[in-house]
């Protein structure tokens, strides 16, 4: 089953029931357009994942893992309605259904970016809480701050190959330039996440000597110069 179709049945379950009730298989028929002999073997399958728990003749309704996985749609789809409306402008008649196309392809990462970027909203431009983050923090304003902590020490200890000390060991961040530079360090197998050592670099902004997965290369300073890396 599609992970888009399953968070779909669980945000309906949410809308309708909220954390303890109890929807019905019509109305979510209903909700989703589909047949309720349908929507009946989803909720099986639902409750074989431990999303949901289902009885026949009385309905679904939401357990602890369901409800999580629902509240987290939530968040995505109201911080995406936020975004389309103070970011993008779009007309707010809109912005829900864009937000539903949207919210199944938004990764955890983008996420807390999008939250960061925008500031830690409290609600959609509908009125509707946001949930907060899955994050041990209080609200949002202080998931941002850790969040801004946590990449300022990131970019501190992210520097340029050339910068390594000889005999340093340290881990590819991000390589600046081009599509034909990367293509070339790409078929150098010098991507991002991989380690790299630097053994020598030449005076007089030389060539710089490296080892990557056991194998020495030689490169030329200014394509050096465009590799940052992370000490490990």
């Amino acid at each position: 089953m599609p992970q888009e179709h399953i968070e779909e049945y669980l945000e309906a379950i949410y809308d309708i029931a909220g954390k303890e009730g109890t929807a019905k298989t019509t109305e979510i028929a209903e909700r989703l357009k589909n047949a309720p002999a349908s929507v009946t073997e989803v909720f099986q399958r639902l409750q074989k994942k431990g999303f949901v728990r289902y009885e026949s003749h009385k309905g679904v309704s939401l357990t602890t893992k369901g409800y999580k996985n629902a509240l987290k749609m939530k968040r995505k789809h109201r911080l995406l309605e936020v975004f389309l409306d103070k970011m993008l402008h779009l007309p707010k008649e809109n912005i829900h259904e864009q937000a539903c196309k949207m919210e199944h392809t938004l990764t955890d990462e983008t996420e807390t970016a999008l939250c960061k970027t925008l500031k830690g909203p409290t609600q959609c431009p509908h009125g509707s809480p946001i949930p907060p983050c899955n994050f041990d923090v209080k609200n949002c304003q202080e998931c941002i701050t850790e969040q801004t902590k946590s990449l300022e020490k990131r970019q501190k200890e992210i520097l340029a190959l050339t910068s390594l000390k000889h005999g340093e060991t340290a881990q590819i961040a991000f390589v600046r330039g081009g599509g034909g530079v990367m293509q070339r360090l790409c078929d150098l197998g010098l991507t991002n996440g991989t380690e790299i050592s630097l053994l020598r670099a030449a005076p007089l902004h030389g060539p710089v000597e490296i080892c990557v997965r056991g194998c020495k290369l030689v490169i030329g300073r200014g394509i050096a110069e465009k590799i940052f890396v992370q000490k490990t």
